[in-house]
């Protein structure tokens, strides 16, 4: 019997994962990849150590997803965190947990593992085109701009893995939203996540503290509280531990209200405890000196208090203290989308079956990042994109078996 054509325009993890599904089933796969090479952002986010998955227990895993939880689920059901660690073993990675419970691959890289996956699709029989860039619907079909000329081909079936807007350098400019609206297909906007924000520094903090890091602090936003780090720049703060309040501090200031993050820089005291122990130092002394002594504090601690509490609240004990452990740092903005490390926002869930496939466009399906979907850092992103690319492979061998015609309801 002939084998089935299938599409998979956009060459990331989740194209790639759909890929494997796929040309294990016996399809002919064709990646269609516009940059160079495939799986950029995979091998630029394995450069600091790759996070592919995390430890949790699974039933806390699969609520780090927000609203999106439940839709993912079924997904993540079939691709969960011990599965990831199964599939990288089955390429040649061992792992390992970290600390904080996130899994890496013990050399620490991407490029070996992402090599032998593309090894393993290649026995498989998948083909990997890339520069050749979708430039839309055309004649029933699908457009690509490649290093040959213009082309238009007619699969069997396609998907779409063409991830959202942040870090567009590698690939992802969501050229493609316009094209799916025009034939009915819903897009929520693109917003940014797991991102940095502006803070309205003053000079002289910006020049001398831009680069120090805020170790050992909570933060506190409607997400709850958080131990980690942060890191203070030129234009506001970010880093891991702002990361995890993103999604919640965006959605604030979204809403045009003032938004804050709050900060407790000495996670390790009791407000009493510091209004004592502030209380006992000599008054004749500088700021800098009785809160080293009294609190413990120094370095950008120290400066980060001066930049944004009161001078008068300064001097009194009491009030020290109580900005000690709950120092808002006010936001203006969140960072640009092509800064974040993700986004939220993409083609909604109303929109697709429970295969994958686009409601208005049948044959065509979507997974990964450009699904209306968010998570945290520490794994989640990539397990996720995997299990959606696994789900729409499976979705799109499901219903090329349980076809009777041919056909398909391509776009004009």
């Amino acid at each position: 019997m002939k084998k089935k054509q299938i599409t998979i325009i956009g060459g990331g993890p989740a194209g790639l994962m759909a890929a494997e599904v796929l040309s294990a089933s016996g399809h002919a796969v064709a990646i269609y990849e516009a940059m160079p090479t495939v799986a950029r952002k995979f091998l630029l986010a394995g450069k600091s150590g790759l996070n592919i998955t995390h430890s949790e227990d699974y039933g806390r895993f699969v609520t780090r997803f927000g609203k999106t939880s439940d839709r993912l689920r079924p997904a993540l059901d079939g691709f969960k965190p011990d599965d990831v660690r199964d599939w990288a073993k089955g390429l040649g990675t061992e792992t390992f947990t970290g600390s904080s419970g996130r899994v890496f691959p013990k050399a620490m890289k991407a490029s070996p593992l992402l090599r032998a996956w593309i090894a393993r699709l290649e026995a498989q029989g998948v083909e990997i085109l890339t520069r050749h860039r979708w430039s839309g619907f055309e004649d029933g079909g699908y457009g690509f701009e490649t290093p040959q000329g213009h082309l238009v081909i007619h699969p069997d079936a396609a998907l779409l893995a063409l991830g959202g807007t942040s870090w567009p350098r590698l690939g992802s400019n969501a050229a493609w939203v316009p094209w799916l609206q025009e034939n009915d297909v819903s897009v929520a906007p693109f917003r940014p996540a797991n991102c940095g924000f502006d803070v309205d520094w003053s000079e002289t903090f910006r020049n001398r503290f831009a680069g120090e890091p805020l170790k050992s602090v909570t933060a506190t936003s409607s997400a709850g509280t958080l131990p980690g780090e942060f890191v203070i720049t030129r234009h506001g703060i970010e880093g891991s531990l702002v990361y995890a309040h993103s999604a919640a501090l965006r959605d604030g200031l979204e809403t045009d209200k003032p938004a804050s993050l709050l900060v407790d820089l000495a996670p390790g005291r009791s407000a009493e405890r510091l209004a004592k122990d502030l209380d006992r130092q000599d008054r004749k002394g500088s700021f800098s000196n009785r809160v080293r002594k009294g609190a413990g504090l120094d370095g950008v601690k120290t400066a980060l208090l001066r930049e944004l509490a009161n001078e008068t609240n300064l001097q009194d004990p009491s009030k020290l203290a109580s900005h000690i452990k709950s120092l808002p740092i006010p936001l203006t903005r969140p960072r640009p989308i092509g800064e974040a490390i993700s986004c939220a926002g993409g083609i909604e869930w109303s929109a697709l079956d429970d295969g994958y496939m686009l409601n208005a466009i049948p044959g065509l399906f979507a997974a990964g990042e450009m699904l209306d979907w968010e998570a945290p850092t520490g794994g989640y992103l990539l397990t996720a994109c995997m299990a959606t690319g696994k789900a729409a492979g499976v979705g799109i061998d499901r219903w090329l078996r349980s076809r009777k015609s041919p056909a398909l309801m391509m776009p004009v």
